[in-house]
């Protein structure tokens, strides 16, 4: 039973500076609301109530009195004192996760716009079914962005419709001509407890971190089964990580809106057709 979910929320926003000195970037709006809050109810929807944050000293505060009021979820707060990567955010919340299988949402990434659950309803069902030791998101991306993700190396025959893809192997940040395939890790995974032992063994890898994308590639070559599950059109990644991910998401978001869509998109169109 995939109960209890890790949200890391620890970064600097350095990307989106000077921006985040004043609002941490998973507290950014996409729409209506937070990117976070989001999260949080994407969570909620598939029945995960025990929340753990992973966080700063610095951001904790704002983080709590946010969540403080309103929100039905369990929400604790564990502290990474370093940011030293994705890796040891998750290592930072071993105490709280103890021997449960978990679900990893990256808090800076939403999906989709409107069932943003969707994703990680059908991840938890694969996970039960299957008996993974571990369930990742995958999106397809250009290949000139291939360096900025985890790519997958896909183990099992896949055909456009598959639910899920078996892994053999997984390359943090590869060059163009070096990724295997065109699958990035797309901000949601599940994982078993087991991970953690992974991750103290894992050394300091792609931009001097510890990385999540190594302790799973560690598990998968000692014979762990490790599913890729791939989005659809509609559970597309929204990010607050750069100002052109953050804009284009707005907007998007925006223009979903049931009560100002329309007058939004008739704005923008009046706008494209000054330029």
């Amino acid at each position: 039973m995939v109960s209890i979910a890790v949200v890391p929320v620890a970064g600097h926003g350095t990307r989106l500076m000077p921006l985040t000195r004043a609002v941490p970037k998973e507290l950014l709006p996409l729409g209506r609301k937070p990117v976070l809050q989001s999260v949080v109810e994407e969570l909620q929807q598939c029945g995960i109530d025990d929340i753990v944050m992973v966080t700063s000293d610095r951001k904790q505060c704002v983080l709590r009195e946010h969540f403080q009021t309103g929100a039905p979820s369990s929400i604790q707060f564990a502290n990474q004192c370093e940011q030293l990567g994705l890796g040891h955010a998750v290592l930072c919340s071993e105490e709280f996760v103890g021997q449960n299988a978990f679900l990893i949402a990256l808090g800076d990434a939403m999906i989709g716009l409107s069932d943003h659950a969707s994703l990680c309803r059908r991840m938890i069902r694969i996970f039960h079914e299957t008996d993974a030791d571990s369930v990742i998101a995958f999106q397809s991306v250009p290949i000139e962005r291939v360096s900025r993700y985890g790519i997958a190396s896909v183990a099992s025959a896949y055909k456009a419709g598959d639910e899920f893809f078996e892994l053999s192997g997984l390359v943090e940040k590869p060059s163009t001509d070096k990724a295997p395939s065109r699958f990035a890790i797309a901000a949601r995974y599940i994982c078993k407890p087991d991970i953690f032992s992974l991750l103290r063994e894992t050394k300091a890898g792609a931009g001097n971190e510890i990385q999540l994308t190594d302790a799973l590639r560690l598990l998968i070559d000692r014979g762990g089964k490790v599913l890729g599950v791939p989005i659809t059109d509609t559970e597309q990644r929204y990010d607050v990580g750069s100002f052109d991910s953050y804009f284009t998401a707005f907007i998007e978001a925006a223009l979903a809106d049931p009560e100002c869509g329309d007058r939004v998109a008739a704005k923008l169109r009046e706008i494209l057709a000054k330029q």
